[in-house]
């Protein structure tokens, strides 16, 4: 699989929603869920989890969770259902991952990280992957980092999202982590150095396809996160610079109208148009009239009786 660019899960965030809208400005990114719980899929409502839109491929699943008997239950279920990877999440720093046992306090359990990928593996023939930092707490030194990277990959996993900071897992939110550890790319780029076999791709704080692309001289791939999301159109470019792709580019006008059939259905089986619309509001950033056009759209999509014509006024704001 093409990882040289993708969209990272982020919870609440990157639903089947946020995706579908994603995919119709770029169809070559790999996209990713929300991190699923193991517990959510086991013992939850699947389809509510795992169902999707056949446009969102090439989509990748991540799954949270640290028994290999249940992460491997999961990833056949997510094999079956059509995902096309597999991705543990080894890099999520909040309390509430923490007492799960699953996130990023496993960089500290390499040994137990390994076992869940090899378990996964043994069931499903799509890729298995790895999202973590650099490093946890005081346990940040490029040795520790190598050591993790090493026994994890003797499991069978060849593709590592590295995100470059590390996390503290007390003293500092999980917002906070996301800002206040610096960032250190040049870790990454020795670990892909040293580690040329395996598939290296970068994540953390870029937020323009310019920086990714001088990234991809010393990585295999780029992952972007909240840039992508609040000003989703810079994600145009994608596939014609990274894949060479000659798609024509659209508009914003005409995404926004490439999405009204979508929204449609969506509206027919009960979806609020808030659920769709609040992955959109950054689509006309930068523009005249974006401000008027995102809080008209903030203020009227969530009415409970709100229609698809709350969309097509809304772009009344951008004329």
């Amino acid at each position: 699989m093409n990882r040289k660019f993708s969209v990272a899960p982020m919870l609440d965030w990157t639903d089947r929603h946020a995706r579908f809208f994603l995919r119709l400005i770029t169809q070559n990114s790999l996209l990713y869920t929300e991190m699923i719980t193991t517990g959510a899929i086991i013992h939850g409502d699947r389809s509510r989890h795992l169902d999707y839109n056949q446009e969102e491929h090439p989509l990748a699943i991540q799954l949270g969770g640290s028994k290999p008997d249940d992460l491997a239950n999961c990833a056949k279920i997510a094999e079956d259902y059509g995902y096309d990877e597999i991705n543990l999440n080894v890099g999520c720093p909040s309390n509430r991952v923490q007492s799960g046992m699953f996130g990023a306090c496993l960089m500290a359990q390499p040994e137990l990280v390994a076992e869940c990928v090899a378990a996964m593996q043994n069931v499903v023939n799509i890729p298995v992957t790895v999202k973590h930092r650099i490093g946890i707490d005081e346990n940040d030194s490029v040795e520790e980092l190598f050591e993790f990277v090493e026994i994890v990959s003797k499991s069978g996993c060849s593709s590592f999202i590295v995100h470059a900071r590390k996390a503290w897992l007390k003293g500092l939110s999980p917002k906070q982590n996301r800002d206040v550890p610096p960032l250190r790319y040049n870790v990454v780029h020795e670990l892909k150095r040293s580690m040329p076999q395996l598939d290296i791709i970068i994540n953390g704080g870029i937020c323009d396809l310019e920086t990714a692309e001088e990234q991809m001289k010393y990585v295999d791939g780029v992952m972007m996160g909240r840039e992508a999301y609040h000003n989703p159109y810079l994600l145009s470019e994608v596939d014609q610079r990274f894949y060479e792709s000659e798609r024509k580019v659209l508009t914003r006008f005409e995404i926004i109208e490439a999405l009204y059939p979508y929204i449609e259905k969506e509206l027919s089986k009960g979806v609020r148009l808030h659920s769709v619309t609040r992955h959109i509001l950054g689509l006309f950033n930068g523009l005249p009239g974006a401000k008027k056009w995102r809080r008209y759209l903030s203020e009227n999509a969530t009415k409970r009786e709100a229609e698809l014509d709350v969309l097509y006024k809304s772009l009344d704001c951008l004329r």
